[in-house]
């Protein structure tokens, strides 16, 4: 391996389709972002399919697969991904699931699954602190830990006091469904809570099932009446009155050590629990982060001065920027833009001016798409660029979906290439 770093940053939901609003350009066309632009005109340009074609993938499964590892060939969930990313014990045979703090509305109709998406974390923490003091679970032994972790977010383990869990249950969630054991999006979706179902005729799945079943019915009674709910109710705020959990999972996937496979030191900075905990199973070391305020250039700041001040301790560095997403689940073009333009000033642009683009490779992709027209992730191939070391350019002028499908990097049809050839990058300076 040579002395060459590599820098190498996930940008959580950047990809799009051509707007109207935005002279029929994406958000990442449409953005000004110098910083980029400059990388990409100094390397390769492709675009890439984050785990196949036809594939919508979840944030777990995409992370999974553009680290290398192909999800086909590991367990993997997201509940216990989660939850070992937010720090929640869990051993074989217990059930972990992701969770969303949501509105039901009557009917069982789900009025907002991420409660109006501000439902601050203090106040998360203090629904959650209620949920595990007061709720018992009564249809089979069994207990549980509930965490909320970053906003309208959480993680749910439950175990069983006599039998192994099952996660052969039925997606609570109603825009996400299962594929050959991943779960993907939905293009469109009926929001009505579903019951949790037991998908084999197996004691295990019906006690599981029941359980689910039961934790969500009875904090829904607690958070309907919850101080905190009534607080935002009077200020015009949606309730967080129902917890909805996708994920479910009775044990953590095995992955190899990504360090030992490509003979390197990795260090992960990511705010999010399924990225972390991704980045533990894979053997990275984490790096500490301040959790992810409302003030996004100060987080940017500060996640790359985190890198530069580690960048003698670590040959390689994997970040995940979290802030397209939102807007794009949101159908917001205009501010999904506006933060792709602040990661490029104030994450790239202090980067690189403190570096030597000669001694590190930057590639700049994303986990996925998420469209504004469709307001949820989609199947479209992402953006991708490498650059800096001997890396030859494309001699490509701007950093968007348009100019990489032209790249000489072409179509990269499984996420699971890139790391390969990311690691050559790092030993020929080239790819």
């Amino acid at each position: 391996m040579s002395n060459l770093k590599l820098i190498y940053v996930i940008i959580d939901g950047m990809g799009d389709l051509p707007i109207k609003e935005l002279e029929d350009k994406t958000p990442l066309e449409y953005a000004e972002t110098p910083n980029m632009d400059f990388l990409a005109s100094k390397g390769k340009l492709g675009l890439m399919y984050t785990v196949e074609r036809g594939v919508a993938p979840e944030s777990h499964v995409a992370a999974i697969s553009i680290l290398g590892y192909d999800p086909h060939e590991y367990y993997i969930r997201r509940g216990p991904i989660e939850a070992y990313g937010a720090g929640l014990e869990m051993a074989d045979g217990d059930l972990a699931l992701r969770c969303n703090f949501a509105t039901l509305g009557p009917n069982g109709v789900i009025i907002d699954r991420r409660a109006g998406r501000n439902l601050t974390t203090e106040e998360a923490f203090e629904l959650a602190r209620t949920i595990n003091e007061t709720v018992k679970l009564e249809s089979h032994p069994a207990e549980f830990a509930f965490k909320s972790t970053v906003g309208y977010r959480g993680v749910l383990v439950m175990r069983s006091k006599s039998i192994p869990l099952s996660d052969r249950i039925s997606v609570m969630d109603p825009v996400y469904s299962s594929v050959s054991g991943l779960e993907v999006a939905k293009p469109s979706a009926s929001m009505v809570l579903r019951e949790c179902v037991p998908l084999e005729d197996s004691e295990s799945a019906r006690v599981s099932a029941a359980l689910i079943n039961e934790f969500i019915s009875k904090s829904h009674r607690v958070l309907e009446e919850h101080e905190v709910n009534k607080r935002r109710e009077a200020e015009g705020k949606l309730k967080a009155n129902v917890i909805i959990v996708r994920g479910a999972g009775n044990t953590l996937p095995k992955l190899y050590n990504i360090c030992g496979k490509y003979g390197v030191s990795f260090a992960c900075l990511a705010d999010m629990p399924v990225e972390r905990g991704v980045a533990k199973l894979a053997g990275m070391h984490l790096i500490e982060l301040p959790p992810p305020s409302k003030d996004l250039t100060a987080d940017c700041f500060i996640r790359a001065k985190k890198i530069l001040e580690n960048l003698e301790s670590f040959d390689c560095f994997y970040i995940h920027l979290k802030g397209p997403d939102e807007p794009g689940h949101d159908g917001n073009c205009l501010l999904k833009a506006k933060i792709i333009e602040i990661i490029d000033e104030h994450f790239f642009g202090r980067i690189l001016s403190k570096i030597d683009l000669k001694d590190i490779v930057i590639c700049a992709t994303a986990d996925h798409s998420t469209p504004c027209s469709l307001r949820a992730h989609s199947d479209d191939p992402v953006p991708v660029l490498i650059s800096g070391g001997r890396i030859r350019s494309d001699g490509m002028k701007k950093f968007s979906e348009k100019d990489c499908k032209r790249g000489s990097l072409g179509i990269i049809e499984r996420g699971t290439m890139l790391m390969p050839l990311l690691m050559e990058a790092l030993k020929r300076g080239d790819v």
